[in-house]
């Protein structure tokens, strides 16, 4: 009998003897342990060709290694997420673990990225779990890993030349008391993040991927407002209408589908999606498609639930046109990252003093350090980086993103908002419930901003004219 042969029997005994011990697992018989190893055709042996982000993502090693001479790297991958007993959360590798390897949607759990350092700079391996061989338990046995639940699984040389980067086993992997590890080692974890602040070509390309598989899926609402406004729920037909396109086109949303009708649209972060979709409401959509490379769109566009709005929805969603179109005319090389938010927010406190809502004048509520009246209606930032993270590069130094300057390469929102809470008494009880926020993405280039979410109709014209050619 080979070493390998009294491996294999070795591992099945044991696989049995685990299932023993769960009520959900039977033993398994004899004739299934002789005959499982046998009978299955070669996996082919060809190696791909290298992908598209291959180049870039080696560029990305050869800076964090120029970053830190002599010092072992650790970038992990990440683990599966347990959502409730022997069921986990779909697999979503680390941010920068993803744009060090260009490893997308299709990586490992538990892979390690190591940096190991030598006279030159670094030698960079990547550590996963490769193929069990068909003749170990491994393959039927495990269902978090065996091939027979969930899939062919990659091979170490298949990947090797899939990402251009060297790959080893995981058992091989030994950590150092001296690694620096990301998350856990604030200069790397800086460094990492702010390696992201300025888009490459691939970046680029997949970003405005994420936005058209976005505009669709808005195109898809629309359709099927009326199913919306039937349901009791309404809210989660929007975010389900959403999910089917981001999983058809995509890999997943970035984030959790906002889907916020009427009173609802005033809670910024209103995930909860079980209210209904009224007639007469407005609905706040904040979505966004995360293409298969992991990079994602970041889009909202608020809905008069009916076709058009009312007069007073009208004048508050123009004023955030408004807010928004200032912020893309301020958005220029070499100024600051802030002037964006400034810009919108000189907007919104002219026009909340001019409709009486501030206890103080306009200038008086811009004063740096008195005023700030006109945030109660939008008390958050009008933007925030966006790639492969929604919030990118949020472990960047103050000075190198909201003090840092604009450069060609950045990609990043422009979302001014209105929000008028229903139990607010400083507003008209006409203004009370309705909340409105439009979000774009936008490239900075050399000549200026570059609206990547321009073909999803914004102003109030455009958006009743889009709902009623969706909807014939």
């Amino acid at each position: 009998m080979s070493s390998a042969e009294r491996d294999t029997i070795t591992t099945d005994t044991e696989a049995t003897a685990e299932a023993a011990k769960t009520n959900r697992k039977q033993p398994f018989p004899r004739g299934f342990l002789d005959t499982i190893s046998t009978g299955w055709a070669e996996h082919p042996a060809s190696l791909p060709a290298p992908r598209a982000q291959a180049s870039f993502a080696a560029a990305r090693r050869a800076r964090v290694s120029a970053a830190f001479p002599g010092e072992r790297l650790v970038i992990p991958a990440g683990s599966l997420k347990q959502r409730s007993n022997d069921t986990d959360y779909p697999f979503r590798a680390h941010s920068a673990f993803a744009h060090l390897t260009g490893w997308e949607a299709d990586s490992e759990p538990d892979s390690v990225l190591v940096f190991e350092p030598n006279t030159g700079g670094h030698d960079v391996t990547l550590y996963f779990r490769e193929r069990a061989d068909r003749t170990t338990a491994e393959f039927y046995s495990d269902a978090t890993i065996g091939e027979f639940w969930i899939g062919p699984r990659p091979a170490l040389g298949g990947v090797a030349a899939d990402l251009g980067v060297a790959t080893a086993h995981l058992h091989e992997f030994v950590a150092g008391d001296a690694d620096l590890v990301v998350d856990e080692h604030e200069e790397l974890t800086r460094v990492v993040s702010e390696l992201r602040l300025v888009k490459d070509e691939f970046e680029i390309a997949e970003m405005r991927r994420a936005v058209e598989i976005t505009a669709n899926g808005f195109d898809d609402i629309i359709r099927d407002l009326p199913r919306a406004i039937a349901h009791p729920r309404g809210e989660r037909i929007v975010e389900g209408v959403f999910h089917q396109r981001a999983r058809s086109d995509g890999n997943w949303e970035g984030y959790d589908t906002i889907a916020a009708s009427g009173p609802h649209a005033c809670y910024l972060h209103w995930t909860r999606n079980d209210g209904a979709v009224l007639p007469g409401d407005l609905i706040l959509i904040d979505a966004g498609a995360e293409a298969d490379s992991l990079y994602t769109a970041d889009i909202t566009r608020t809905l008069p639930v009916s076709g058009t709005f009312s007069e007073v929805q009208r004048r508050i969603y123009d004023t955030v046109v408004e807010a928004a179109d200032a912020a893309f005319a301020a958005a220029r090389v070499g100024v600051p990252f802030r002037t964006i938010h400034e810009a919108a927010m000189d907007v919104i406190a002219r026009r909340t003093a001019e409709w009486g809502l501030l206890p103080v004048t306009a200038q008086e509520a811009l004063d740096a350090d008195k005023g700030g009246q006109h945030r109660r209606y939008m008390v958050h930032g009008t933007s925030h980086h966006l790639g492969i993270d929604v919030h990118d590069c949020a472990q960047a130094r103050r000075e190198m993103y909201y003090d840092g300057i604009l450069e060609p390469g950045m990609v990043f929102t422009i979302e001014p908002g209105l929000y008028f809470q229903i139990d607010d008494l400083t507003v008209p009880e006409e203004y009370r419930g309705i909340g409105v926020r439009i979000e774009d993405d936008i490239l900075m280039t050399a000549d200026g901003p570059v609206n990547l979410s321009a073909d999803i109709p914004r102003t109030s014209t455009e958006v009743e004219a889009w709902m009623a050619r969706i909807q014939g």
